[in-house]
């Protein structure tokens, strides 16, 4: 099987159950930075050896391209896949590992900027990059009716991805760069 198909040259993709949608339709542009968010948490995955963060990385990944999935679907087409859609048991996880890293993690006096390690840098990406995710489905729902679970798991997941890293600061040992404004 080839991976190139030619059928995009000219502007157009397919998502299940469509055909011809342009290439900067809302629902490939959500289900296009979801992708890319989900790179950006495999490059995270390998600036870890903490296997428990490991597996949590894994997990979001997944549950990550089952939200392509359903983004890249009309919905009688996602429900054929039998896939289990994003809902609060993803996001109660979210806030679980939200909480046992926090523990270990100095209270936070001031905003800080994304530094001082490439873990903790790449983490501020990945967070940037789904909060874009998060913006695009919301423009999306205007458009089309998506779950509001999505936009949940998203916002949760930039919360999550700030918390991790600080955690990528606590275990390269580097310190949190503080923002320091300019005062008049």
């Amino acid at each position: 099987m080839k991976v190139y198909t030619k059928k995009g040259d000219l502007g157009k993709t397919s998502i299940l159950g469509q055909q011809n949608v342009d290439k900067d339709d809302l629902r490939i542009i959500a289900y296009g930075t979801v992708d890319e968010l989900n790179s950006f948490i495999g490059l995270l995955s390998c600036q870890t050896e903490d296997s428990n963060l490991i597996n949590e990385l894994r997990a979001i990944q997944n549950t990550l391209f089952t939200v392509g999935s359903e983004l890249a679907s009309m919905p009688d087409v996602f429900e054929k896949l039998k896939l289990q859609a994003v809902g609060d048991e993803e996001v109660s996880m979210l806030e679980t590992w939200i909480d046992a890293q926090t523990v270990l993690l100095p209270e936070l006096k001031s905003f800080v900027l994304p530094g001082g390690s490439t873990a903790n840098s790449t983490a501020h990406i990945a967070r940037t990059v789904c909060r874009r995710a998060e913006r695009n489905c919301v423009t999306l729902s205007k458009a089309i009716e998506i779950r509001p679970e999505i936009i949940t798991y998203l916002n949760r997941l930039s919360d999550y991805l700030f918390t991790f890293a600080r955690t990528m600061t606590r275990l390269t040992q580097t310190k949190e760069i503080e923002w320091a404004p300019k005062k008049p």
